[in-house]
């Protein structure tokens, strides 16, 4: 049976929604927004969360309210051929709202479900190169997912440890997007000889230098279902996979299956998930690839200060029914 198999028919019971906003000062003078829809049914709530980067469509999505007609009895795939016309973090946002509803409603985890056993999760922390030092000196076990850019210098490169992910972001467009750096690539690469190396710029330059490490390029923005993976220039070994991403449960969950099949690696992502999104991830990671550099920390690691007494990795999840 396929992953999305064991749970596509779970019956599924819509007395509304609502949605309630979030935000969180993530970095100095930069406050994120995020939206969490609510459905309910039951006696229960399930939750879920948008994690569009743009404050405006959080703003119009919150005035329109509980208006659109969800109301009644689906199945989880009834309640998905809905969402066909959403955005795709709009789409995950109700898609994962109702899985963790339709769990709750049959007193099941996601675990329970699928037939799959939660584990620990190993997870990394993704930040500033500037943060590393002060982080090493709270855990010297931590280990981090670190951004390149043309400020390092070979003294700062020196100075880095616990790297198991750099991302290049070439893939990316506009302020999030780094353009390709053949002599950057070849330098970081070549210091960090176990690290995952993601989302590369190629060209013919670029590609050059990263020849003889092709095997450890993972890709992460262009991934949102598996014929994206066919697409790629070469065959992966791993990939970052990030739920929103994905829109559908029965993408991401068609991707897990085949992704297992061809024996590529997966490590899980996240989008600075405020609220539900954050234990939704983690929950995946726990399912699917516990083991991995996983950028899913909980978000105390995202906090413009550092706090003392945050869990440390793995991280262990406490059973519950639902999908958080």
């Amino acid at each position: 049976m396929s992953s999305y198999d064991a749970v596509r028919s779970l019956p599924l019971h819509v007395d509304g929604y609502f949605l309630e906003p979030l935000e969180r000062e993530v970095a100095r003078g930069f406050t994120l927004r995020r939206t969490v829809v609510v459905l309910h049914g039951r006696g229960e709530e399930g939750r879920g969360e948008e994690v569009d980067y743009d404050p405006d469509a959080h703003a119009r999505f919150q005035e329109r309210g509980g208006e659109l007609p969800f109301a009644g009895e689906h199945t989880l795939e009834s309640f998905s051929l809905l969402q066909a016309g959403q955005t795709e973090y709009r789409r995950w946002a109700f898609e994962s709202a109702a899985l963790d509803l339709a769990l709750r409603q049959a007193s099941l985890s996601l675990g329970e479900a699928l037939g799959r056993e939660e584990r620990p999760v190993r997870f990394v922390v993704s930040t500033r190169t500037a943060n590393v030092a002060a982080w090493h000196a709270q855990d010297p076990e931590l280990r981090f997912k670190l951004d390149p850019d043309r400020d390092w210098s070979d003294e700062v490169i020196a100075g880095l440890a616990n790297v198991d992910t750099v991302d290049f972001k070439g893939i990316y467009r506009g302020e999030f997007g780094s353009p390709p750096d053949a002599e950057l690539y070849r330098r970081v690469a070549e210091a960090f000889p176990e690290a995952w190396l993601e989302d590369p710029a190629l060209t013919p330059a670029t590609a050059g230098v990263l020849a003889p490490h092709r095997a450890r390029i993972t890709w992460d923005a262009a991934i949102h279902e598996w014929s994206d993976v066919e697409a790629l220039p070469s065959p992966p070994q791993a990939l970052n996979s990030k739920p929103s991403r994905f829109g559908s449960v029965k993408r991401l969950f068609d991707f897990y299956d085949r992704c297992a099949e061809h024996g590529i690696a997966l490590y899980g992502g996240g989008q600075y998930e405020l609220g539900p999104g954050r234990d939704q991830i983690q929950r995946l990671a726990s399912l699917f690839h516990a083991d991995a550099p996983n950028d899913v920390a909980p978000s105390g690691y995202n906090a413009t200060q550092l706090a003392d007494g945050l869990p440390r990795s793995p991280l262990r999840l406490e059973p519950s029914a639902g999908f958080r």
